[in-house]
């Protein structure tokens, strides 16, 4: 969508190239946790696009694709359509493998699509994303950020209502955990208290929540910032009660998220970012601790508001404080636990990880 009117804020390029900044702790490892990958009108973001942002300086060793209805199959039965999307994904990943292309490894692990409201009936399209995925298969995600408020909008695709709480909706659930998935859910704020009843009805499956939780900020929820937080807040405590729930941090540069950092003649820095996000973000590592949290880029859609080194800057500014292992968590640690994903410093002296450098 690149049409101002359309839920995701266009990218531009000479804009964004407006702000260069030092690479904050270059050698600290990442594994971006969730990004996408897309060839629509006016908006191409592929292999090419996802490099250049991956080269641009911070050390990214992996990328978990998150899905968003790219590539379907555009034959057979409708359910099977999906696989495409995740046959295309671990393309991308098989090309990226021999390295000719940079170190870090793109799409490594892979978050598909599988309509969940086929309940038991999901079960062959599951197998089906599971061979597709060559062993990088990880996670299920479905459309289920609603809200009745047509202002509140973060799709091109306005996904059906009440799929959190449907009772076929909660039988494909209970199929993740028999094929060793996760169940990534992108919710908003509003959301929070029908995503806890799911989650706590599966406590067998990794729920990963994204994009911080969803804060509204447009629509009825514009210049009501303290009183979302505090709503936000109490949710994220709740769900922060079940051991099974991760969170992603990021995803504040969605258009119902109320920044406005895009409106601006210049982009915005890493600490004018840092500072915007604190109550959020180290909200989110207070309540669930840093071994529960994970950081994301969630790309394209977020640049149109920064740039991907500035992102990681910012992250890193947020993080300062904390420990070596602390940091390791956030940046990889926590991503490489849920999505299967390798390690990427060296195992210390009893088998754990030395921690990340330059933290």
């Amino acid at each position: 969508m690149s049409s101002a009117s359309g839920p995701h804020i266009p990218i531009r390029e000479a804009w964004l190239a407006q702000r260069v900044e030092p690479i904050v702790d270059p050698g600290l490892p990442i594994i971006d946790a969730h990004h996408h990958l897309w060839d629509r009108t006016g908006n191409r973001y592929l292999f090419a696009e996802l490099s250049a942002d991956l080269a641009s300086g911070h050390n990214v060793v992996a990328t978990v694709y998150a899905q968003c209805r790219s590539m379907y199959r555009a034959d057979g039965p409708v359910e099977l359509k999906p696989v495409g999307e995740v046959e295309f994904a671990a393309g991308v990943a098989a090309q990226a493998a021999g390295g000719q292309y940079g170190k870090a490894r793109p799409c490594a692990a892979i978050i598909g699509c599988a309509d969940l409201m086929l309940g038991s009936r999901v079960a062959p399209v599951l197998e089906a994303l599971i061979r597709a995925g060559g062993g990088r298969l990880h996670g299920i995600r479905n459309q289920t950020a609603w809200h009745p408020d047509p202002a509140v909008n973060s799709s091109p695709v306005p996904p059906k209502p009440g799929l959190l709480t449907a009772p076929a909706f909660d039988q494909g659930v209970a199929m993740l955990e028999r094929h060793g998935l996760a169940l990534d859910v992108w919710a908003y704020h509003t959301q929070l208290g029908e995503l806890y009843d799911l989650a706590s009805r599966h406590p067998g499956i990794p729920v990963v929540v994204d994009h911080c939780g969803g804060p509204l900020g447009v629509g009825p929820y514009a210049g009501k910032a303290a009183e979302v937080f505090s709503e936000w807040k109490r949710g994220m405590e709740r769900l922060s009660l079940l051991p099974n729930v991760r969170v992603k941090l990021g995803g504040l540069g969605l258009r119902v998220a109320g920044f406005t950092f895009h409106e601006r003649p210049l982009p915005p820095s890493s600490k004018d970012l840092a500072e915007a996000w604190r109550p959020l973000m180290l909200t989110c590592i207070e309540v669930f601790g840093p071994q529960r949290c994970l950081f994301e880029s969630n790309f394209p859609v977020d640049k149109g508001m920064f740039s991907y080194p500035v992102l990681w800057n910012a992250y890193k500014r947020l993080t300062r404080a904390f420990t070596a292992s602390e940091r390791a968590r956030l940046f990889w640690g926590t991503a490489a636990e849920i999505y299967g994903l390798p390690s990427p410093v060296p195992a210390g002296p009893k088998g754990g990880p030395r921690g990340t450098a330059n933290a």
